[in-house]
C-alpha cells in the first residue's frame, strides 16, 4: 500500500534573491574579517589599538540594536536592507579612496597607540559600517518568515547559513589576503561593491514588507514590549544571554588570533586568510548537515556542544599553535555554531508574532551581539597586561587561556537551561 507524501512547499524566487544577496553581503564581510584588523596592524602594533577597530564595528550592536527593532517593525524591511547596503557601499568606497592618498598609510607600523589620521578614519568608517550592519541584519532576519513558508524555515535558514559561511569564511578571507598583498585599496573597494550588488538583488524582490501593527506608540514603549515578551519566556532570555557570553568569548579568540598568527604562528596575510577557511568549512557543513544532526542528537545536545567546541578551540590554539590543528579547531567550532544558529533563529521566527518579531529580535541581539565589544576590549587588554610580566610571545596567548576558562564556566551555567524539557516547554511540542 503506497502512502501519499504531501510535497513540501517551494522556497520560491524571492527567497533565492534574498539568499544570493546575503551571499554577496557575506562575501563583503569575509573580506572585512581580514581587511579591518590587517589594515590596523599596518598602522600600529599596539594590540589594544587594533582591538578598538573591531570594537568600533561591533559597538553599534550595543548602542543601536534596540532602536533598530522599532525601526524594523515600523518601516518596510526590504527597503531598509537596500538602504543599509548602499550606506556601507558609500563608506567603504570613501575609505578605499582615502587609502590612495600618498603618505596617509605609515611606512612602518608604530609600536605605541597611533595618532595617525588614517587610524581615526578607520575607526570612523568601522563605526558607520557597524551601525548599517545592525539595521540591515535585523531587517533581513525578520524578512525571511515573510517570504518563506513556516514549515521550511529550518531548510531556508540552513541554506542561508551555508552560503553565508562559504562567502564569509571560505572565499572572503583568502580573497582579502590576496587582494591586500596586491593593493590594499582594491580590497576595500571590492568590499564596498559587493554591498552595492547585494542591495540591488533585494531591491528586485516584489511586494511590501511592512507589518500591520497595533497603534504606534513612543519608541521606548515599543522596545519595552519586545523586552517584556523575551524576558517572560525563560528559554529565549537564557539563549540570548548565553549567546552574548559565547560571542564575547568567540570574538576575543578571533581578535587575539590576528597578532598571534603573525608573530607566533608566522603566517602572512594570505596564509592567515587560508587559516580562516576552517571556519568556512565548518559553517558550510553545519548548514548542510544541521537538520540531520539536530534530529539525531537533539537540539539540547547541539546547543551544549557548541559551547564545548568553543572551549576546545581556545585550548588547541593555546597548546598546539600549528596551522593544521588550529584549522580543525576553527572548523569544529564553526560547525557547531552554525547548528546553534539554525536551532535558535528558526525557533524565534516560528514562535514570535510577526508584528513583534523585529523588536524581540533586536532585544535578543542586544544581549546576544552587544557583548562583542567587551570581548574585543578584553582580548587587547589581556595581552597588554600580560606583557607587563611575561615575554610577548607568551602574552599573545592570554586571550586563549582566558577563553578556555570562560567557555567552560558558560557550559556549566547553561547546561540545565537548555535541557530537552526547556525546549519542549517553549515550543509546545
Amino acid at each position: 500500500m503506497n502512502q501519499h507524501v504531501t510535497p513540501q512547499p517551494k522556497l520560491g524566487a524571492s527567497f533565492y534573491r534574498l539568499w544570493l544577496s546575503s551571499g554577496l553581503a557575506n562575501l563583503a564581510d569575509g573580506v572585512g574579517i581580514v581587511a579591518w584588523p590587517w589594515l590596523a596592524s599596518l598602522i600600529t602594533r599596539d594590540p589594544l589599538a587594533i582591538a578598538l577597530v573591531g570594537v568600533a564595528q561591533k559597538l553599534p550592536w550595543f548602542l543601536f540594536a534596540l532602536p533598530s527593532g522599532v525601526i524594523t517593525d515600523r518601516l518596510d524591511r526590504r527597503k531598509l536592507v537596500v538602504a543599509m547596503d548602499f550606506v556601507r557601499f558609500v563608506v567603504l568606497m570613501a575609505l578605499a579612496a582615502a587609502l590612495l592618498v600618498p603618505g596617509l598609510l605609515p611606512q612602518d607600523p608604530i609600536a605605541d597607540f597611533p595618532t595617525a589620521t588614517l587610524y581615526w578614519l578607520l575607526l570612523a568608517a568601522a563605526l558607520m559600517v557597524g551601525f548599517a550592519e545592525v539595521l540591515r541584519d535585523n531587517s533581513a532576519v525578520t524578512l525571511m518568515p515573510a517570504i518563506v513558508p513556516l514549515e521550511r524555515l529550518e531548510t531556508a535558514n540552513g541554506r542561508m547559513g551555508s552560503l553565508e559561511t562559504v562567502m564569509n569564511m571560505m572565499i572572503g578571507p583568502p580573497l582579502a589576503g590576496l587582494l591586500i598583498g596586491l593593493a590594499l585599496p582594491f580590497a576595500f573597494g571590492l568590499y564596498g561593491l559587493a554591498f552595492a550588488f547585494a542591495g540591488l538583488l533585494v531591491l528586485s524582490i516584489p511586494g511590501r514588507f511592512r507589518t500591520i501593527r497595533p497603534e504606534q506608540r513612543h519608541w521606548i514603549a515599543e522596545i519595552r514590549e519586545g523586552a517584556v515578551y523575551l524576558f517572560q519566556r525563560p528559554l529565549l532570555r537564557d539563549l540570548a544571554i548565553g549567546l552574548g557570553a559565547l560571542n564575547a568569548i568567540d570574538v576575543m579568540l578571533l581578535m587575539g588570533l590576528v597578532l598571534y598568527a603573525q608573530e607566533v604562528m608566522g603566517l602572512n596575510s594570505a596564509q592567515y586568510g587560508l587559516l580562516l577557511t576552517g571556519l568556512a568549512t565548518g559553517g558550510l557543513l553545519g548548514g548542510l548537515l544541521g537538520e540531520r544532526v539536530i534530529r539525531r542528537l537533539g537540539a539540547s545536545a547541539c546547543l551544549r556542544l557548541t559551547i564545548a567546541a568553543c572551549c576546545a578551540m581556545a585550548l588547541v590554539i593555546l597548546l598546539m599553535p600549528f596551522s593544521v590543528a588550529v584549522w580543525f579547531a576553527l572548523m569544529l567550532a564553526s560547525f557547531t555554531g552554525m547548528i546553534w544558529n539554525i536551532i535558535t533563529v528558526s525557533l524565534r521566527q516560528r514562535m514570535i508574532p510577526p508584528h513583534l518579531l523585529g523588536r524581540v529580535n533586536s532585544v535578543y541581539r542586544f544581549f546576544g551581539l552587544g557583548t562583542m565589544p567587551l570581548g574585543l576590549i578584553v582580548s587587547g587588554l589581556s595581552v597588554t597586561i600580560a606583557e607587563g610580566f611575561m615575554p610577548r610571545n607568551q602574552a599573545l596567548a592570554a586571550p586563549f587561556a582566558l577563553g578556555a576558562v570562560l567557555s567552560l564556566l558558560l557550559l556549566i551555567a547553561i547546561w540545565k537551561r537548555v535541557s530537552p524539557k526547556a525546549l519542549r516547554d517553549f515550543s509546545g511540542r
